[in-house]
């Protein structure tokens, strides 16, 4: 038995990471002997609530927590997504698709793309998306789930995600932690008590004069930071330079136009709006600089933009780019927006949260709180930042527009050191390598290289075992099966009803 173990956390604010890390230490240490879990939250602090995209990872998360897809999805209103579309990024009037899962058949011991490349090279037009079965899917409005048992079928390739509504899927999961053992308390946090030698939060004080304490609390209060910035002031680091955008405007709107399972991103001339189909509405959102647009601009311009009816007034958001150069601070543990933001261009808000639980999870402390574990906890924190930081700044470094004065500004952008090998790599000899088991895999990487025209050095030697002729056979059979097997799959609709995992009719807001 540890000698000095956690009775107690407090998890400060409640939205999306809140309750995901609630649910998380309830399923994993609700029976701990003696350890209470309690989150403190506010119904008069509103949450951001607009990241509805997700990445594939989250079905690891789901599954931790034993919870059922087809319930998940029913009760969230969700949809699935085969991955994201790219418009009018590189240049306008240009689109590419970044897809989950893989891209065509490794062949000869390389990777599949280094024989797409070399088919380029002999007059083969085709687009690497035509190798995805997730990409082929996605624009027939097509899923299924994959069947890894059958390695043969492009079906085994297959990588899938969610779009749902944020805060429902918060009551979901805060549902489901208050079956766990979570105690929820509501009210108002006005002050914060710290042990005078350690400096250690010792409790927080609530508007009416409850004090809540705790021995490692988990600091889920959003853009206020209460915790980790406010009251230990960690200092944040801001990315700006590389990623300018500050400011966001969303809007909700009725059902209308396609209804594909992926999430759009439409370059503007500030920025980018996203589109995410829900069962019964489309989430929308316009990012920008305000350094290159006016707040009345941007709305204007995602009202103009918008498939249906709006259904609520815009929620403006203000932020900047970055992170706390200490996501573990005494014991204060920052998770979410609190620890950091970068822009939902690839849907990994959520991902950030779930990553920062799982570490937690494996270096949960005991009320030691030793230094190796906090140190290991920050070093990876931080990777994680810097490596998907590189991976979003690549879609605005690399692009030909030049039609704005922001677009201006993102092309003469010098990238990171990490990005900047990437690229040359790349540019040298086609390879695309994943450093440390980073988020972003060698065929997301190739997907936005390819889709943001970056040229390829060249081919790995090895593809040339094949004659021309085999080369150029093989790509036509793999993209005959990919569109076979993608005809054949059902119609999102019909997936969603054939598991029972539709919303009623009547809770579908069309246009």
């Amino acid at each position: 038995m540890i000698a000095d173990p956690i009775r107690k956390v407090v998890i400060v604010g409640g939205g999306t990471a809140g309750w995901m890390a609630a649910a998380a230490l309830t399923k994993i240490m609700g029976s701990f002997p003696g350890l209470t879990i309690e989150l403190v939250e506010s119904e008069a602090i509103g949450t951001v609530g607009v990241g509805e995209a997700t990445i594939p990872q989250i079905n690891l998360f789901n599954a931790m927590l034993g919870i059922d897809e087809n319930e998940f999805v029913r009760e969230t209103h969700a949809t699935y997504k085969l991955g994201i579309e790219f418009i009018d990024w590189t240049r306008i009037g240009h689109r590419y698709f970044h897809p989950f899962g893989f891209i065509g058949l490794d062949m000869m011991g390389v990777e599949f793309h280094h024989h797409w490349l070399k088919g380029r090279t002999l007059g083969d037009k085709s687009e690497l998306d035509e190798y995805s079965i997730a990409a082929v899917a996605a624009k027939m409005t097509r899923m299924a789930r994959p069947t890894p048992g059958n390695p043969n079928s492009p079906l085994s390739k297959l990588g899938y995600a969610f779009q749902f509504d944020a805060g429902r899927y918060a009551r979901y999961l805060r549902g489901r932690a208050e079956r766990q053992g979570a105690i929820r308390t509501e009210g108002r946090i006005v002050a914060v008590e710290r042990d005078r030698e350690s400096g250690f939060v010792t409790a927080v004080v609530l508007e009416s004069g409850q004090r809540i304490e705790g021995e490692l609390f988990i600091d889920c209060s959003g853009f206020r930071a209460l915790l980790i910035g406010q009251e230990l002031g960690v200092p944040f680091v801001d990315w700006s330079q590389w990623l300018p955008c500050d400011r966001a405007v969303a809007i909700p709107c009725t059902l209308a136009g396609d209804r594909e399972p992926l999430t759009r991103s439409t370059a503007r001339p500030a920025g980018w709006q996203w589109r995410i189909p829900l069962q019964h509405r489309i989430g929308n959102g316009h990012v920008y600089c305000s350094a290159h647009m006016s707040d009345d601009e941007a709305i204007a311009l995602l009202l103009a933009n918008l498939d249906g009816e709006p259904l609520a007034e815009p929620n403006r958001l203000r932020f900047t780019a970055g992170h706390r150069a200490r996501a573990w601070e005494k014991n204060v543990v920052a998770l979410g927006l609190a620890g950091g933001f970068l822009e939902p261009l690839e849907s990994t808000s959520i991902h950030l949260v779930q990553t920062g639980i799982a570490r937690l999870m494996t270096l949960f402390p005991s009320r030691e709180f030793g230094a190796a574990e906090i140190e290991r906890y920050n070093e990876l924190t931080e990777r994680e930042y810097v490596d998907i930081r590189d991976f979003l700044v690549l879609h605005y470094c690399a692009v030909e527009r030049d039609d704005t004065a922001f677009w201006d500004y993102c092309r003469n952008l010098e990238p990171p050191e990490g990005l900047r090998e990437k690229l040359a790599m790349f540019r040298s000899s086609g390879r695309v390598f994943r450093e440390h088991e980073e988020l972003f895999t060698e065929t997301s990487w190739l997907s936005v290289l390819v889709g943001q025209g970056i040229a390829p050095g060249g081919y790995h030697p090895v593809a040339d075992i094949l004659s021309d002729a085999e080369t150029l056979e093989r790509l036509a059979h793999i993209r005959e099966v990919v569109a076979r097997t993608a005809a054949q799959m059902p119609t999102q609709e019909a997936f969603l009803e054939m598991n029972g995992s539709a919303i009623d009719a009547s809770l579908q807001r069309i246009a």
